[in-house]
């Protein structure tokens, strides 16, 4: 690495830390969870105005920003070649805010070098982060080969419909990177099936059941309303029991984490699923259903259904039951399932049909097939040099079960910025969970990296 670059970059970071740190807190503030559809708002008010306010600051940096019809937006840096240019994605809506929280979720606060906040790291710390990698290639006056576009998803955590909307109306970059993720850079993403197992029509024992909060998180509280005394149940580890009404409302308290890296988790919905089953609170057709859910509950690698497997490139399969409620008087469970090449959607759906039998069924099934890119293209090895460079690893590409934008696009990766090494503090906590937090030197060495991978990814021959 050039010396005097390094130098100058290292100014240019200490220079804006502050007013960087303060840029996230801007987007951080507002709620962007999605919400219903309005005029202007294909996903609700709060991904727009994230997405307003992310126009507007990169507006403020000097960059010529696009609004896509409300769907979506991009600030771009201009080049020379009128038909090719790179981009970055990030997205500036967040996954619901959940439970355990010890401070206002949408306050950004400072503690120890660490952001707390929903979306420090997933994913506005990073969105703000590629506009001052941007920035400094903007003030520094590179006269660029191919135009670069920093792309802002509002749509990533629920159905990622920004990006389809952008890419049926606007071309596609010729390499596009999205710091939604780990470094070094993942070269490959599992396949995602997702689906809900439904109960007949129960009237029986189980008033009400309700947990999760999204699809994609492991869910730490659930609980079951049961017509039953309270005098004839006993306790259990990680169960409370209430009396409500004339019944007990029994309550499971977990471990929440993303379903794409379920280890450590303890899923709610299962604490109590067994504890209605050990202490007989089910007529038959809800203990039928019952099994069922304890098949999809008893392991993460999808044993207890039939679907364990792995492969080379991607490892085991992981599954999780994010959601639970009622709807009809039937009992519904959300389940989201990553999943490598040994297996696929329509092999998922026959297995997990036989597994559950005749006490639920298997429905509204969706699914996407894994993807994988050689780790010796030009574009990656771009970004992994770059990141070997500055850090002195000697890192190699990775796959994972997490699903980013990068599965949408032609050409593309994840890339940062969060690290797997560095521990969490005891007072933070993991992207979807409680008290997100990011470190803020692990930030600042990411502007580092997407400027130098960036200029790097220029002299490519796309």
């Amino acid at each position: 690495m050039d010396q005097a670059l390094n130098q100058k970059i290292d100014a240019y970071i200490a220079e804006n830390k502050e007013q960087l740190l303060q840029d996230i807190a801007a987007l951080v503030a507002i709620d962007s969870v999605e919400g219903t559809p309005e005029e202007g708002a294909p996903f609700g008010a709060g991904p727009r105005a994230a997405l307003d306010k992310t126009l507007e600051l990169a507006a403020g940096m000097g960059f010529a920003t696009r609004n896509c019809e409300n769907y979506i937006g991009y600030a771009e840096l201009a080049g020379a070649d009128p038909e090719k240019y790179l981009a970055t994605i990030c997205h500036v809506d967040v996954v619901p805010v959940g439970n355990g929280w010890t401070a206002d979720p949408f306050k950004m606060r400072i503690q120890d070098g660490w952001l707390l906040g929903r979306g420090v790291s997933d994913d506005k710390g990073p969105m703000i982060v590629t506009l001052y990698a941007l920035k400094f290639l903007k003030e520094q006056g590179y006269q660029l080969r191919y135009p670069i576009r920093a792309i802002v998803g509002d749509n990533e955590e629920t159905h990622m419909n920004d990006v389809k909307y952008y890419l049926e109306n606007y071309p596609a970059p010729v390499f596009c990177f999205t710091p939604d993720a780990e470094f070094p850079v993942c070269n490959g993403e599992k396949g995602h099936f997702g689906g809900k197992i439904v109960s007949p029509v129960c009237n029986g024992v189980i008033a009400e059941f309700e947990g999760g909060v999204a699809n994609n998180a492991v869910p730490d509280r659930a609980s079951a309303l049961v017509k039953t005394d309270i005098r004839k149940l006993k306790n259990a580890p990680n169960i409370t029991l209430e009396p409500e009404g004339d019944g007990v409302r029994v309550r499971g308290w977990g471990k929440s984490g993303h379903a794409a890296m379920p280890e450590g988790t303890v899923n709610a919905i299962g604490l109590v699923v067994e504890y209605l089953l050990d202490n007989g609170l089910c007529n038959d057709v809800e203990r039928a259903y019952l099994e069922a859910l304890r098949k999809l509950h008893s392991s993460t690698a999808g044993t207890g259904l039939g679907i364990d497997c792995a492969d080379g490139p991607f490892g085991p399969l992981t599954i999780i039951g994010g959601r639970i409620y009622m709807e009809d008087g039937k009992l519904v469970q959300t389940i989201d399932s990553r999943f490598p090449t040994c297996t696929d959607g329509e092999k998922l759906t026959a297995q997990i049909t036989a597994a559950l039998g005749d006490g639920a069924k298997l429905e509204d099934v969706d699914a996407a097939e894994p993807f994988y890119i050689e780790a010796d293209s030009p574009a990656i090895r771009a970004c992994i040099d770059t990141y070997n460079e500055v850090t002195g690893e000697n890192a190699t590409p990775f796959t994972m079960g997490g699903g980013t934008y990068a599965r949408h696009f032609p050409y593309a990766v994840s890339f940062g910025p969060e690290h797997e090494d560095v521990k969490l503090p005891e007072f933070g906590g993991p992207m979807h969970g409680a008290n997100e937090a990011a470190p803020i030197d692990k930030l600042l060495e990411a502007v580092k990296i997407y400027i130098l991978a960036l200029l790097r990814l220029e002299e490519v021959d796309f």
